[in-house]
């Protein structure tokens, strides 16, 4: 295997295997890929790929996927925004993740819908991630009408090692990694820490981010076992968004805070297994997570004596578990895979509620619950070989959710129950050893806050307010082709259409539900890979996307889609020890107004990372935003009000600025 393909694992985010027809040979941080009937955007990341990136936040292991943008708008230990596919997914809203099995995206979530937290996991452990856009897969549930993702930890560490990095604002990371061998297998133990202080001028941000892992891996039952115990505590103050007539009237500067008592902290505990046999798949896990987080995004528009600030609390026990059963069958000597599969998850949630507070000190309750919500699923998908060239997949899906909740306000204590049948089809044809089409549909859904099906009687205004239902459905679909040169070059394109029944979505930051209509997108993805020669490849994405509501009228833009996300890069490997990447990332305007006549400025970012590697230690410089660009993270258009300003408050841009130019460095003992 050449040199110059090794360095490139994004070569893995276009390539596939087509069972039961022909492999395509994958080169890059894997060799053999066990295929299903995916789509042209699809893919696998690896390992190698993730270790060759800048990235400022661990959560941006998720800009690996082509057209995936994550930013912030608040504190370092709270989960990002990202955005895909013409949505603003906020924290993870459309977009599922998980990791080994265990779900991430958090269901009636005290700060939003989906809330998808990655601070809990440590790159190193992490061996691949295996990404669909869209959810034409049978096994795609929840959150997944953008796409899902699945993080999978390793089992067989490349190194064990020991990393030190340090950085401009107080930055320090230590990370340790090793394997021990026992009998039938081995326990993968794993931990990091992190310390920052940030850029800002107003709030030292005092990071104290802890995480442990410990991992069995071995072999039982005639299958292969593994058992993981997780543990993620973290505690910041946030710089959160700002607005620009503050800046422009010189209160504050753009790294500046009108409030400096906002921050958090959050806990992660989680014990998971997995086996996998010949036909069976099944993992179990339970997971127990609290976040305390305080905000304030208006300042004294709601109280102009004690200020805007609240805080939202979450705490809650989920348990759960999936069981999958594959097998081949004929029909008129054509081979079929089957695969069975249900799954099961309960979230317990002792306590989601929303205060106001002044310098973290509680002022009143708008409102307190306790929620218990339970999912049942069950799926089928079969994936058949109609000739030498072409195959189909055919699945369907079924959801069945029930909720209580138990509120503060009687009105709004109730429950709920809502069930789904998706249905999902894909034809994949291989023209030739180097071209494939593809043509996928499917059905899928996100669930809804649980208190915004329950609501009768808004917290605030205690005006009347609107149920939404539990589940809101979605159908997607997708023309793509891949080409694969084994050689130098390799593409891949798709042309997508989303719709979405609703809009709807509970406001964590109000307590309330906040309607919205249904809508449609469409768009373009193209991924490109280059290797000039041995030691240097080129590689471009650019997704552009056209978001509307599906209402007549013109004021039909979805507020916080982005039409445009691009990135480019180039991984230089300059001699067997020293390598190098560059790599430029763009964000086009995003939506703000219903109008499209407020929108952001464009986000454009270089990041740059060298490294020269022995046997037995590396050492690494990471530049991060190598031009110092003073662009925005984020921006909303919504009203504040400062004080001496009118009650109604002033409508006006919100940013929270990309951070300065920062310099890490990074020194491993490899074993």
């Amino acid at each position: 295997m050449r040199t110059f393909l090794i360095l490139s694992g994004s070569l893995l985010c276009s390539t596939h295997v087509f069972a039961n027809i022909e492999e395509i040979t994958v080169y890059g941080h894997r060799t053999g890929l066990i295929g299903d009937a995916i789509s042209a955007s699809s893919g696998i990341i690896g390992q190698g790929e993730i270790q060759s990136r800048a990235m400022l936040r661990s959560a941006e292991m998720l800009e690996l996927i082509p057209g995936m943008a994550v930013t912030q708008h608040s504190g370092s230990g709270k989960a990002n925004q990202y955005f895909i596919r013409g949505f603003n997914l906020d924290h993870g809203t459309d977009f599922a993740t998980s990791i080994d099995g265990m779900p991430i995206n958090m269901r009636s979530h005290g700060h939003g819908q989906g809330y998808t937290d990655l601070n809990f996991i440590i790159p190193e452990t992490i061996a691949t991630i295996d990404y669909q856009k869209g959810a034409y897969g049978a096994a795609q549930g929840d959150f997944s009408t953008a796409g899902s993702a699945e993080f999978n930890l390793a089992d067989n560490p490349k190194h064990q090692q020991l990393d030190i990095s340090i950085g401009e604002d107080n930055y320090k990371r230590l990370m340790a990694l090793g394997t021990l061998g026992v009998a039938n297998g081995k326990i993968i133990i794993a931990g990091e820490w992190q310390g920052y202080d940030g850029p800002w001028q107003d709030i030292n941000e005092d990071v104290d981010k802890k995480n442990a892992m410990i991992r069995y891996v071995g072999k039982a039952w005639d299958g292969d076992l593994s058992v993981t115990a997780m543990a993620y505590d973290n505690s910041w103050n946030s710089a959160d968004q700002i607005p620009q007539r503050a800046v422009d009237q010189g209160i504050i500067s753009e790294l500046g805070s009108l409030d400096t008592t906002v921050g958090g902290s959050s806990s992660r505990y989680s014990l998971s297994a997995n086996w996998q046999g010949q036909h069976i798949n099944a993992n179990a896990y339970v997971i127990n997570y609290d976040m305390d987080l305080f905000s304030n995004f208006s300042y004294f528009l709601n109280d102009p004596v004690n200020g805007d600030q609240f805080q939202q609390v979450d705490s809650r026990t989920i348990s759960g578990g999936a069981l999958s059963y594959q097998f081949v069958d004929t029909l008129a000597q054509m081979p079929i895979q089957h695969t069975l599969g249900v799954e099961y998850r309960r979230d317990d949630i002792d306590q989601v509620g929303l205060y106001n507070t002044k310098q973290r000190q509680r002022l009143s309750t708008v409102r307190e619950d306790v929620v218990n919500e339970a999912s049942y699923s069950a799926y089928w998908q079969s994936k058949m070989s109609l000739s030498q060239a072409l195959e189909a997949s055919l699945g369907v899906r079924y959801d069945y959710f029930d909720a209580d909740v138990d509120s503060n306000n009687r009105v709004n204590s109730g429950s709920a129950d809502d069930d789904l049948v998706s249905f999902k089809a894909s034809l994949n044809y291989l023209f030739n050893d180097n071209l494939a089409g593809y043509v996928n549909w499917g059905q899928s859904y996100h669930s809804n806050d649980a208190r915004g099906a329950t609501i009768r009687q808004d917290p605030v205004t205690l005006a009347p307010a609107e149920k939404v239902d539990l589940l809101v459905q979605s159908n997607g679909a997708e023309l793509g082709l891949r080409y694969f040169d084994q050689q130098q070059f390799n593409l891949s394109a798709a042309l997508w259409w989303l719709s979405l029944d609703s809009e709807l979505l509970f406001v964590g930051d109000a307590g309330n539900t906040e309607a919205s209509d249904a809508s449609k997108r469409y768009g373009l993805e193209l991924s490109a890979y280059y290797w000039l020669n041995d030691a240097l490849s080129l590689d471009a994405e650019a997704s552009f996307t056209h978001s509307r509501l599906d209402i007549d009228s013109s004021d039909d833009r979805i507020e916080g889609a982005v039409p445009v996300v691009a990135s480019t890069g180039i991984n230089w490997h300059i001699t067997q020890q020293w390598q190098s990447s560059l790599r430029v990332r763009h964000i086009g305007k995003r939506i703000l107004s219903s109008d499209g006549d407020k929108r952001s400025e464009p986000l454009t970012v270089v990041n740059g990372l060298v490294s020269y590697q022995q046997t037995h230690w590396k050492v690494g410089l990471e530049i991060l935003n190598i031009f110092d660009s003073t662009d925005h993270d984020i921006d909303y258009f919504y009203a504040s009000r400062l004080a001496g300003e009118p009650a109604d408050g002033v409508e006006d841009n919100h940013f929270h600025p990309i951070e300065p130019r920062t310099l890490r460095l990074n020194f491993s003992l490899l074993f």
